[in-house]
C-alpha cells in the first residue's frame, strides 16, 4: 500500500475559465440542469433534465436535439466510432429507454437513431443506474438500481442482430460497469455498492469471479489504460484498489469521502468531499451536493508516484478528456480547461528542487527520447558530484553512453582518487562498443595503475562474441605497460600475427616458440615473417629455422590440401652467417626441385668451392672437388658468375671447364700459358686448332717469347703449321727472330718445305703461263682467219635442241647454230651465243674483279708506305669491307682457290705491318 501523503506535489497543469468565443470574451455557460455527460470523437455531449441532448464541438458552437420527452439519465460516447448511446424516459413511470444514436448521419436535420429499446431488468421496474458499451460494438451493458446488470449481445446498433440476456443479479445497485479487451479476451467489470465481479465474455458460459468483497459508490470506478495494464480501478472511502479479471492488484491509500473516479490518459482523477464541508447523504454515499458545498480534484500519476495537479472546485458534475486536454462541469453552467505542462516545463520545476530520479521517471513515461533521457542523467550525474557523490555520479554518466561526449566525463574523473570511477566509465563504454583507441588505452592504463591484474585479465579475456575494444591498441598498450603474457594472449585470440611475434622476439626473446608459431601461419604470412625475423631465428635457433625453410620452400601445407612454396633465392640472406645450413638447405633444395632458380646453384656453388679450397685432406679435398664439379656439369648455374667464382678460388679444372663450355678456346691457352704448362698448350692447340686456327699461330708466338729452351715445343708446332699451310714462311721467321734459342736448325725443315713448296707453285705458274700463251696465239689466229677468210656453216643439228636444222635458222662465228624459234626462246641478247654466253661473262667478270685488285694493291701499298701510322690505313680499308677472310694464308686444300694478287696483297699488308710495329 502506498501512501499518498508521502507523495510530493507539484502544478503540472494551468487552470482557466472556458470562454465563449463568440461574446467577447464572457465565460461560457452550459445548459441549465445538465443531468449526464461524455466526451469523444471530436466534442463533448451533454444532457438536461429537458430530454435535450448537447454536442459540445471544439469550436464551442453548442447545438442540440430533443432525444427525449422527460429527460436524459446517462451518455456514453464510443471514443472509435461515431455512436452515441442514451438512456432517458419518455413518460413518468414507464422504464427507461436505450437510444442508439449515429452521429455521423442525420434525420430531419438531427442525428438519426438506429435502435430503440427499453431498459427491462426483469419483471420488476427499476432505474438504470450504469451504463457501459463496448468498442466493438457488439457488446452493451446496463447496471440497475436492483443488482441486475443486462448485457446485449451483437451489434447494438440494430435490434435484428442482437440479443439481450440478464448476465447479473443481486441485491445491491451496480455502481460501475467496464469492458476489458485483451487480445481475444473479453471480460466485463462489474461494481456494486458491496462486491466487485468480473465476468468472461469470450467463453460461452460467461463465467465469473468475485474479486472483492466490498464495492464503491456511483461514478467512483473506471478503467485503466495499457500503461496500467488495464487495470478495473475502484475508489473507495480508504483505498483505491486495481483489480485484474482474476485478482485484486495493487491499491493507493488515498483517504477522502470520493464523489468521482476517472482514468485518462495514464492520469487517475479523484473528487473527493472538502473535509471542512458538511458531510451530505445521497445514494450511495455519492449523490448529488449541494450548491454551497466544496470539492478538491487531485490528480494522480501512479506510476511516478506523485500529485500532478490539485485544486478546489464547486459542484462538479464531471471531469471529460477530450482535444489534449482536460475539462471540469460545475452545476453552476460552468466549463474549467485543465491544460497540462509540456515535458520540457516539467522537467525544469523537477531540476528546480533536485528531483532527478522523478524527473527521469516522468520522462521515461512521457515516451521522452534517448537525447532528453541523456541530458536528465547529466544533469543529475552533475549533481552528485557536486554533492560529492562521486560513485552514484558515475552510474549516471554511464547511462549517458552514447549521447554524452566521453571527454565531458573522463576530465572530471582523471584525478588518482577517482580512478575506480573513471575505469567503471570507460568499462561500461567499451561494453556498448563506443570506445575509441583513446578510451582503450586509458581503461587499460587505469588497470595497471590500480594493479587490478583479475579486471585486466577479465577485460582482455572477454568471448570473441563480446570484444568491444580496439585489441590492436590494447597490445600496443599492455606491451609498453610491461603486461607482456597480456598482450600476448590478446595478440594469439584475435590473430594479429605481427604483434604476436614481435613480442615473443624482441621482448620475451622466446625464440623457440615464435618458430613453432610461425610455422602455423597461412603461407603468406609465413613468408613475410620468415623474410622479416630470419635472421633472428637463424641465429638462435639454426636448426628448427631450416627445416622451416625447407618445408616453407618445398611443400608448405599449415591447412587443407592446398600445397604452396616459396622461393628460395630469396631467403639466402637470411643463412649469411651459418654456411653449413646454408648448404643443407640449398642442398635439400636441389635435391627435392632440381629445377630450382640459377641463384641457388650459383649460392651452393660459392659454398661447395669455399669448403673445397678450404680443406687439407688430399682425400676429402677430391670429394669436394667431385661435388662442384658435377654442379658445374649439371648446367644450372649462370656462366659469368660460375667462372668468377671458380677464378676467385683458383678451381683450375672449373675454370677449364667453363672455357670450353663456352668455346673460349684461346682463354683455355692463355691460362696454360700462364701457368707455363708449354705441353698442356700445345694440346690445347691440337684439341681446338679445327674450330680455332689462330690458335697455333699464337703457340708460335708465346714459345718465341721463351728465352727457356723450347726447340722441342717449337718443332711441333711448325709441323702443324707447316702441314695446314697456316703462316706466311716470313711471318714464322720474324717471329721467331725474338727468340735467341731458336738457331736456323729449328726451322731448317720448315723453310727446306716451303721453299719446295714455292718452287713447285713457281713450276705449276710457268706451266700456265706457257699454256695460257699457247692457247691465246691460237686464239689469234682464229680471229685473224675469222676477219680474212669465209666462214663455212655445217651443222645439221641445232645446239639447243639437237633437233636437224630447218629454214629459217641462226649461225655464230664459235660454229654455233640454232633454230630461230630456238635462239629466240633462249638467247639473252641477239649478239651472244645463248651456249656461249654464261663462259664469256665468267671471264670478263674475272678479268674485271683483276684489274680492280690491281688498282687496290696498288693504292693500298702506296697508302701503307707513305702514311706515318699504318695501323689507321689497314683499319679504313678493314672498315670499308675490303678484306673478307680472316686467315692470313691461302685456303685450306679442297677449297676454292684465291687469286694469287689477293693472297700477295694478304702476304704484303701482314709484313709491312709487323715491319712497322
Amino acid at each position: 500500500m502506498a501512501a499518498f501523503l508521502q507523495w510530493r506535489k507539484f502544478v503540472f497543469f494551468d487552470k482557466d475559465a472556458v470562454k465563449d468565443p463568440t461574446d467577447g470574451g464572457k465565460l461560457l455557460l452550459l445548459p441549465k440542469g445538465i443531468s449526464a455527460s461524455d466526451s469523444g470523437r471530436g466534442h463533448i455531449v451533454l444532457g438536461d433534465m429537458e430530454g435535450q441532448i448537447w454536442l459540445l464541438p471544439r469550436s464551442l458552437q453548442l447545438t442540440s436535439f430533443q432525444a427525449y420527452k422527460l429527460r436524459v439519465t446517462h451518455l456514453f460516447q464510443l471514443k472509435q466510432h461515431s455512436i452515441l448511446v442514451s438512456v432517458g424516459q419518455d413518460e413518468q413511470g414507464i422504464n427507461p429507454l436505450v437510444k442508439v444514436w449515429n452521429l455521423d448521419k442525420r434525420d430531419s436535420g438531427n442525428p438519426l437513431c438506429t435502435r430503440i429499446f427499453p431498459a427491462v431488468p426483469s419483471n420488476k421496474p427499476a432505474e438504470v443506474s450504469c451504463l457501459s458499451v463496448h468498442e466493438n460494438l457488439n457488446f452493451m451493458a446496463i447496471g440497475f438500481t436492483d443488482g441486475s446488470v443486462v448485457l446485449t449481445k451483437g451489434d447494438i446498433t440494430r435490434d435484428r442482430h442482437s440479443k439481450t440476456l440478464t448476465l447479473h443479479e443481486g441485491g445491491c445497485p451496480v455502481t460501475g460497469l467496464a469492458f476489458r479487451q485483451m487480445a481475444k479476451v473479453t471480460h466485463l467489470f462489474v461494481a456494486t455498492l458491496e462486491k466487485v465481479f468480473c465476468y468472461t465474455l469470450s467463453i460461452k458460459e460467461y463465467p465469473r469471479v468475485e474479486l472483492d468483497t466490498h464495492g464503491c459508490a456511483l461514478r467512483c470506478s473506471s478503467l485503466a489504460d495499457p500503461s496500467q495494464d488495464s487495470q478495473f480501478i475502484v475508489a473507495g472511502d480508504d483505498c483505491v484498489y486495481l483489480y485484474q479479471p482474476d485478482e485484486r492488484g495493487p491499491c493507493f491509500a488515498f483517504d477522502g469521502h470520493k464523489l468521482l473516479a476517472h482514468w485518462h490518459r495514464g492520469y487517475l482523477f479523484l473528487l473527493n468531499r472538502d473535509l471542512k464541508s458538511p458531510s451530505k447523504s445521497g445514494f450511495g454515499s455519492g449523490g448529488e451536493s449541494s450548491p454551497s458545498e466544496k470539492q478538491v480534484l487531485t490528480i494522480y500519476d501512479l506510476d511516478n508516484k506523485f500529485i500532478a495537479y490539485s485544486a478546489s472546485f464547486d459542484d462538479v458534475i464531471d471531469v471529460l478528456a477530450e482535444w489534449g486536454s482536460f475539462y471540469i462541469l460545475t452545476r453552476d453552467g460552468k466549463m474549467f480547461v485543465l491544460q497540462e505542462k509540456d515535458t520540457q516545463t516539467k522537467l525544469e520545476m523537477l531540476f528546480k528542487k533536485n528531483l532527478f530520479v522523478m524527473a527521469i521517471n516522468l520522462a521515461k513515461s512521457q515516451h521522452l527520447d534517448s537525447d532528453g533521457l541523456s541530458e536528465i542523467f547529466r544533469q543529475y550525474g552533475d549533481h552528485l558530484y557536486l554533492k560529492g557523490d562521486h560513485d552514484g555520479a558515475i552510474q549516471q554518466y554511464i547511462r549517458t553512453i552514447g549521447k554524452l561526449e566521453p571527454s565531458y566525463v573522463i576530465r572530471k574523473f582523471l584525478d588518482a582518487q577517482r580512478i575506480h570511477n573513471l575505469t567503471a566509465y570507460l568499462q561500461a563504454l567499451h561494453r556498448q562498443s563506443l570506445a575509441n583507441a583513446d578510451h582503450t588505452t586509458l581503461l587499460l592504463n587505469c588497470y595497471t595503475k590500480l594493479k587490478d591484474s583479475s579486471k585486466l585479465e577479465e577485460f582482455i579475456k572477454s568471448s570473441e562474441s563480446e570484444v568491444h575494444f580496439d585489441v590492436e591498441i590494447a597490445i600496443k598498450v599492455l606491451r609498453q605497460a610491461g603486461y607482456h603474457s597480456h598482450a600476448v594472449f590478446l595478440a594469439e585470440r584475435h590473430q594479429h600475427h605481427e604483434w604476436y611475434l614481435k613480442i615473443q622476439l624482441e621482448d620475451l626473446k622466446n625464440y623457440q616458440e615464435g618458430l613453432r608459431y610461425i610455422g602455423r601461419l597461412p603461407f603468406e604470412q609465413t613468408e613475410s615473417n620468415m623474410k622479416r625475423y630470419g635472421k633472428t631465428l637463424m641465429h638462435h635457433v639454426p636448426e628448427g629455422t631450416t627445416a622451416l625453410l625447407k618445408r616453407l620452400c618445398t611443400n608448405y601445407q599449415p591447412t587443407g590440401d592446398c600445397v604452396e612454396k616459396a622461393n628460395s633465392e630469396e631467403f639466402i640472406p637470411i643463412f649469411a652467417n651459418n654456411p653449413r645450413e646454408l648448404k643443407a638447405f640449398l642442398e635439400h633444395m636441389i635435391e627435392v626441385d632440381p629445377r630450382s632458380s640459377q641463384g641457388v646453384y650459383d649460392t651452393l656453388l660459392e659454398l661447395r668451392l669455399q669448403d673445397w679450397a678450404h680443406e687439407k685432406d688430399p682425400k676429402e679435398k677430391a670429394v669436394r672437388q667431385g661435388e662442384a664439379l658435377s654442379l658445374l656439369r649439371s648446367d644450372n648455374t649462370v656462366f659469368d658468375k660460375a667462372l668468377v667464382l671458380c677464378q676467385m678460388h683458383n678451381f683450375k679444372e672449373g675454370v677449364l671447364y667453363l672455357y670450353e663450355k663456352g668455346q673460349l678456346y684461346q682463354q683455355i691457352m692463355h691460362y696454360h700459358m700462364q701457368n707455363e704448362e708449354y705441353g698442356k698448350v700445345v694440346d690445347a692447340c691440337k684439341r681446338y686448332g679445327e674450330q680455332e686456327g689462330c690458335l697455333w699461330e699464337q703457340a708460335l708466338g708465346y714459345f718465341a717469347r721463351k728465352e727457356e729452351d723450347c726447340k722441342a715445343y717449337i718443332s711441333e708446332v711448325l709441323d702443324h703449321i707447316d702441314q695446314k699451310n697456316l703462316m706466311p714462311p716470313l711471318l714464322v721467321v720474324q717471329t721467331l727472330a725474338h727468340n735467341s734459342t731458336a738457331t736456323l736448325s729449328v726451322i731448317k725443315d720448315y723453310l727446306i718445305n716451303e721453299l719446295q713448296r714455292e718452287s713447285q707453285q713457281i713450276e705449276d705458274d710457268e706451266r700456265k703461263i706457257s699454256q695460257y700463251r699457247e692457247e691465246t696465239a691460237h686464239l689469234r689466229s682464229e680471229i685473224q682467219e675469222l676477219k680474212t677468210s669465209a666462214k663455212i656453216f655445217q651443222k645439221t643439228k641445232c645446239n639447243m635442241c639437237n633437233s636437224p636444222l630447218e629454214l629459217p635458222s641462226v649461225h655464230f662465228l664459235c660454229s654455233h647454230s640454232f633454230h630461230q624459234h630456238c635462239f629466240e626462246s633462249y638467247a639473252e641478247s641477239d649478239a651472244e651465243c645463248p651456249t656461249c654466253t654464261p663462259e664469256n661473262r665468267k671471264v670478263m667478270d674475272l678479268l674485271r674483279a683483276q684489274d680492280q685488285k690491281r688498282d687496290l694493291h696498288e693504292h693500298f701499298s702506296r697508302q701503307l708506305r707513305s702514311s706515318n701510322d699504318g695501323f689507321s690505313v689497314v683499319a679504313d680499308y678493314f672498315g670499308r669491307g675490303v678484306f673478307n677472310k680472316l686467315t692470313l694464308v691461302t685456303d685450306p686444300p679442297g677449297s676454292k682457290a684465291v687469286g694469287s694478287l689477293e693472297v700477295s696483297l694478304q702476304r704484303d699488308l701482314l709484313i709491312h705491318t709487323k715491319r712497322n710495329s
